[in-house]
């Protein structure tokens, strides 16, 4: 049976520094100029997994196995029509060293976690998915 989802995002964690982007300032897309986690919109029948997966990829050429994923949550989506899913991964540096930056987004960047906390540019729902993430048993 698929799980029924609208997309995932995934905070991607090197070093206590989230791999953040800069989503593009276009007032037709949600969070215009904010700093955004990678993922995206579900492709087809993909699970949620295969489609963080993919997004990761995409946007920033790190390509993970799903062995690497330490966490999951099913969360509303950000309209609040249907489900998402939310994931955390712990990068390595090889990964950091070999990104390749995607056409979406203005630019990318490390950001420290309480940085991104207190960013006033940072996605609001993706902070409370993030303290989700660190103040659960699976945060090590």
């Amino acid at each position: 049976m698929s799980e029924e989802f609208t997309g995932c995002k995934i905070a991607y964690i090197f070093n206590d520094q989230l791999l953040v982007y800069k989503r593009d300032n276009f007032a037709h897309i949600p969070f215009p100029d904010l700093w955004d986690f990678p993922g995206g919109g579900r492709e087809g029948f993909e699970t949620s997994e295969a489609c963080v997966l993919r997004e990761l990829q995409e946007e920033f050429g790190i390509a993970l196995p799903e062995s690497r994923l330490i966490f999951k949550k099913k969360v509303p989506d950000y309209l609040n029509t249907g489900n998402s899913f939310f994931f955390v991964a712990e990068g390595q540096q090889v990964e950091i060293d070999s990104i390749v930056f995607g056409s979406e987004g203005q630019c990318w960047q490390l950001m420290g976690i309480p940085e991104y906390m207190a960013h006033p540019q940072a996605i609001p729902v993706l902070k409370t998915r993030l303290l989700w993430f660190l103040n659960s048993s699976f945060n090590p």
